[in-house]
């Protein structure tokens, strides 16, 4: 039997520089209807997530504000 690979998505983290992952596994998977999630995936989605904050984060500075708003996505 071939040995199963464990953390995927910890290694992306890491690779990414964060050491933990903002993102839910769990919630991210329970809001999948119709497809699996590969392990590569979560390391990918909380990339996507942390760019996300980071420009929000950009926005409210430059705005004067230290509160991130809806509008600063």
């Amino acid at each position: 039997m071939a040995a199963k690979k464990k953390g995927g998505a910890k290694k992306a983290a890491k690779k990414a520089g964060t050491g933990e992952l903002i993102i839910s596994k769990s919630r991210v998977k329970a809001a999948t209807r119709k497809c699996n999630v590969g392990g590569e995936f979560y390391g990918a989605l909380d990339a996507a997530v942390r760019k996300i904050i980071a420009g929000a984060e950009e926005r409210a500075m430059a705005n004067k504000r230290k509160t991130l708003k809806p509008a600063d996505i």
